[in-house]
Parts: C-alpha cells; structure tokens; sequence
C-alpha cells in the first residue's frame, strides 16, 4: 500500500518545523532509506559500519535525538514509508524498538501494509500499559483489519487505561448497533458501579453509538 499523497504532505509539515540541522538528517536519513528500497545491490551493500543492520534502521532508532520528541514519529513514519518496510521488516523493527519507536511502526501500518499481516504489532500493543502505544494501536489499521471481538476489546481497553476513545478510528461505524459490544460495556459499567468506582464518561458516549438507532456515520 503506497499513500504517497499523505506522506508527502507528511513531510512538508515535518521539514517546515525542522531547524537546518534537523532537515538535513532528514534528506540523509531518506535518501539511505530510499536506496534500501529500491538499489539493486550486492548482499552487503546500505549496511552499518557494524555490517547487520541496515544504515537506515540507525537513523530510525535516532530520530528521537535529531528532530526531537515531538517530530520524531512523524520523522520514523517517514523513513519506514521511504525504505517501503514489508511486515518482516516492520516486525523486526517494532520487536527491537523503544516504546516510542513501536509506536510509530503502528502509525505507519496504513500506509504499508494492505493486509491483516500486522495485526500482531496490533494485538501486542493493546496488551501493553503505555496509554500511547494503546493509542497508536487503535487507529486506522486496526479499524479496518481487527476483528469485532478483539476491536470490542480494544474499545475496552481504552476504557480501562484512560485512553480517550477519541483515538479509536471509526469508532461511530463499527460500533454502530453492535449489541455485544453494548452488552460487555454495560457489564463493565456494572463492575464498576458494584464496586464502587466512577463510571467513565467515555462509556457513555460509546454505548450511545451501539443504539441500533444511534445516526449511521455521516448522518445528522
């Protein structure tokens, strides 16, 4: 899967906050990137100095340091979309990643992988406690490539952590007149109550959205 279009604007707004040191990493760190998806080349060839690991999974690993915290997912989507990471790669990188660098392997997973492949980087996150990496995990990838009963246990998951259910793509539309997914939210609010425990807000608003009634996506 290619999304050029987004990722272009991607960069754009990447480059446009970047200092002049921070940007010319950036055109090096692709341009590795870019020779590893597309050079035909003698096994050995984009390698690091240490000789196993490709030059552009060093970069990826230090985005952090060289644009900073707050571009550094943005700037790691990039470089994934550039070296065009298969399910092995991406597997491997999020297997040997920071909580941070896992969690933008989630977010480039819409732009690199059509299938179900990665749901497993998926599965793996929602059973972490990094409300981030949680938040990462719910997004259009999952929408689209979960299945209803671990979807509906994603939504729950969110309730359970405090991840605002906000970060859940397509939460109107597949949680629309899904009556188990009201019958375990309705339990959980139960628990809760008998426990003497506040009920989230959240869960209110998505019980709402399993009326059978409730405004398809798109409808007033």
């Amino acid at each position: 899967m290619t999304d050029t279009t987004g990722i272009a604007a991607l960069r754009t707004r990447l480059e446009s906050h970047l200092g002049g040191a921070a940007r010319a990493w950036l055109d090096q760190a692709t341009a590795e990137a870019g020779a590893a998806a597309t050079a035909s080349r003698a096994p050995g060839q984009g390698l690091s100095a240490e000789g196993d690991v490709p030059t552009w999974e060093l970069r990826f690993a230090e985005a952090g340091r060289r644009c900073g915290p707050d571009h550094a997912d943005a700037a790691r989507v990039l470089l994934l979309h550039t070296a065009a990471a298969d399910p092995e790669t991406l597997t491997r990188v999020y297997a040997q990643g920071t909580a941070a660098e896992r969690r933008a392997v989630l977010h480039s997973l819409p732009h690199l992988v059509p299938g179900p492949e990665a749901l497993p980087l998926v599965e793996d996150a929602l059973r972490a406690n990094d409300t981030r990496l949680v938040a990462a995990a719910v997004g259009p990838y999952a929408a689209e490539h979960l299945s209803p009963h671990d979807w509906r246990h994603a939504v729950l998951k969110c309730l359970f952590t405090g991840v605002p259910v906000e970060a859940v793509t397509d939460l109107a539309r597949r949680a629309h007149g899904d009556a188990e997914l009201a019958r375990m939210l309705g339990d959980y609010a139960n628990e809760r109550t008998a426990a003497g425990r506040p009920v989230p807000g959240d869960l209110h608003r998505v019980l709402a959205l399993t009326a059978p009634t409730a405004p398809s996506p798109g409808e007033e």
